[in-house]
């Protein structure tokens, strides 16, 4: 079973509620996920460090959100992590503002190019268009064989 660190913002009950519709969405699929909302609950933050370190060391793979005019900062960390570790990377962005460094990064250069594969919404999309696309990129991100880094 291929295996999946969720990565991204989980600070308002909106956020934990997108996350969790989007792992439950991916675990229907076949996919066993790591969603740290659910496996860093309390200890503190030494604990949720070591929690999310764990789980990207874990992973096959890291999905990551990138919306807001600057990804969360936990999110890049991680993305950082599992770019060194030379773990396909999808990012996804529902947020159709522009937050980019350059022209054609709609955010951070530096993640949007630690990206296997990058997934960007129109204004329109759902959280179900997400679902479908994210499915069938995490499956093209794990047949492409790692860029040598």
């Amino acid at each position: 079973m291929t295996k999946l660190f969720l990565s991204g913002p989980l600070f308002t009950v909106a956020e934990r509620d997108f996350n969790a519709g989007l792992a439950r969405f991916l675990e229907s699929h076949g996919f066993d996920v790591w969603l740290p909302q659910e496996r860093a609950t309390g200890g503190g933050a030494k604990a949720i460090f070591q929690s999310c370190v764990k789980g990207v060391e874990w992973a096959d793979a890291v999905v990551a959100c990138m919306d807001g005019p600057d990804p969360d900062s936990g999110t890049a960390w991680e993305v950082g992590f599992a770019y060194a570790k030379k773990k396909p990377i999808i990012c996804y962005r529902t947020d159709f503002r522009s937050g980019g460094d350059t022209k054609g990064t709609p955010y951070n250069l530096m993640l949007s190019e630690a990206a296997t594969v990058r997934i960007h919404l129109t204004p329109k999309a759902t959280a179900a268009h997400l679902h479908q696309r994210a499915l069938a990129q995490i499956r093209k991100a794990l047949r492409v064989k790692p860029a040598k880094r």
